[in-house]
């Protein structure tokens, strides 16, 4: 959820939307079986939990809990070799080579006064840098508790559920190592930018994300990216997507029922998983 930014006047729509808004859960059914798919936030504070009680309720009629990626595999040797192969230079590059004086002088500073220490930051490059950046900010928030999938990963291994993942943890850093590509410059500083509200912002996105308020959790979340970054809105979120279709389909015609969880932003707007259903014909309903 890196695309984080301004409400418009809609926010009072919204804020009456989310009084009656349910739960970031939903159920979708082709008449026969049934599929949970859940709204996932990566990382969270201890005062977040208990997680909204529709993701308990779904986990327990599931007998199958699928992920983005199999986040096990992430810890392996081989996963941090291929980490630091793609994210960071490996020729004697440093991101001021690829970055111009003024997004350079803007980034050190910021490091400067965080305390940052430069000499570490130097190598990586700028969709490392920003990624970082980042979650450096939430840990200092107090953002770096379990979130939504990691909860649910342990839960599952201690539950003996079975795991499907939507794809591999290589496929996921192909996304991840293709940020802002072409626009590496915007993408610093609009994440030194994105980083001075991060805490009010974080604060409002979570607030909609419980609620099950898509509206604003679009608004808020996908808006910016998309109207900013198109190719990483179109990479990180629509390409996705689409690929993900598929296997969701595939779920339904199952006798087992699944439990899918997905970062929240994948739900939402016209170029959502929910959406590309419910335009598939498919019933797709909010859980209380």
């Amino acid at each position: 959820m890196n695309a984080l930014r301004k409400v418009t006047l809609l926010i009072s729509i919204f804020t009456s939307f989310a009084v009656v808004a349910k739960s970031p859960v939903w159920q979708v059914s082709d008449g026969n079986n049934s599929v949970y798919i859940g709204g996932t936030v990566h990382v969270l504070a201890q005062s977040d939990y208990p997680l909204p009680e529709s993701f308990e309720k779904a986990y327990q009629q599931a007998q199958v809990v699928v992920f983005e990626t199999d986040m096990s595999k992430m810890q392996t040797m081989e996963f941090q070799q291929s980490l630091v192969s793609k994210m960071v230079f490996q020729d004697g590059r440093t991101y001021a080579d690829v970055l111009d004086a003024k997004t350079v002088a803007q980034l050190e500073a910021y490091m400067q006064k965080k305390g940052i220490p430069l000499a570490q930051m130097q190598v990586f490059k700028p969709a490392m840098l920003a990624i970082n950046l980042t979650m450096l900010e939430l840990q200092s928030l107090g953002l770096a508790h379990t979130g939504v999938d990691e909860f649910y990963r342990q839960k599952g291994a201690n539950d003996k559920k079975s795991f499907l993942f939507l794809e591999t943890p290589e496929q996921q850093l192909d996304y991840l190592a293709g940020l802002g590509e072409g626009n590496e410059n915007e993408m610093i500083q609009y994440t030194l930018n994105d980083i001075a509200s991060l805490a009010q912002e974080m604060g409002e996105l979570k607030s909609a994300w419980r609620s099950g308020n898509n509206e604003l959790l679009f608004e808020k979340g996908a808006q910016e990216m998309k109207d900013l970054f198109p190719s990483t809105y179109n990479k990180m979120l629509v390409e996705r997507n689409d690929n993900w279709l598929p296997h969701l389909e595939q779920y339904l015609k199952t006798k087992e029922t699944e439990i899918v969880l997905v970062g929240a932003l994948h739900l939402v707007g016209e170029d959502g998983v929910l959406n590309k259903l419910k335009a598939k014909g498919y019933s797709v309903k909010q859980l209380p």
